[in-house]
C-alpha cells in the first residue's frame, strides 16, 4: 500500500493574502485564486507538489466545516513542515531575512519522514500557522 499527502486545510483571515505570501516566501504556485476572485470557489489553494497541496481556508466557513467532526473546524494545527533541497533552503532562509520575517526557532538534526534533518527553521505565516522548513542533504 502507497499513501501520500493529499492536501493539509489552514484556516486563514485572508486566503488572498495567505496565497500572496506562500508564492513570495515559498515559491508555492497559487491554484484557483480567480475562481476565488469571482465567488465560484470556496476557497484557494498553493501547489507543494505535484500530487500535494495546501488550501487556504477563509476562517468564515469554519461552522460549515464544523459538520465532519463536531468542535474540529477553525483550529489550527501545530504546524506544517516542508521539506526542500539543500539549495532550496538556503534560498528560503535568505529571503525570509530579507522580508524580515523573524526564525525563533532552528534546530540541528532534527527527525523527520526521511530520519535526521541536518537543519530546520521554523516560523509563521500573516495568520500565526507555524511552518517548519527543511533540508535532508
Amino acid at each position: 500500500m502507497s499513501i501520500e499527502l493529499d492536501h493539509i486545510v489552514l484556516w486563514v483571515a485572508d486566503p488572498l493574502r495567505s496565497a500572496e505570501f506562500y508564492g513570495t516566501v515559498l515559491g508555492l504556485a497559487p491554484l484557483r485564486l480567480a475562481e476565488f476572485r469571482e465567488g465560484t470557489a470556496p476557497f484557494p489553494s498553493v501547489r507543494v507538489s505535484a500530487g500535494t497541496i495546501i488550501d487556504l481556508m477563509p476562517l468564515s466557513l469554519a461552522p460549515g466545516m464544523d459538520a465532519a467532526a463536531q468542535g474540529s473546524a477553525g483550529h489550527p494545527v501545530n504546524h506544517l513542515c516542508l521539506s526542500l533541497d539543500r539549495d532550496g533552503y538556503l534560498a528560503l532562509k535568505e529571503r525570509l531575512a530579507a522580508l524580515g520575517i523573524p526564525t525563533p526557532l532552528t534546530m540541528k538534526d532534527s527527525f523527520g519522514a526521511r530520519g535526521l534533518a541536518p537543519e530546520t527553521v521554523y516560523f509563521t505565516d500573516p495568520d500565526r500557522n507555524v511552518i517548519e522548513a527543511r533540508h535532508y542533504a
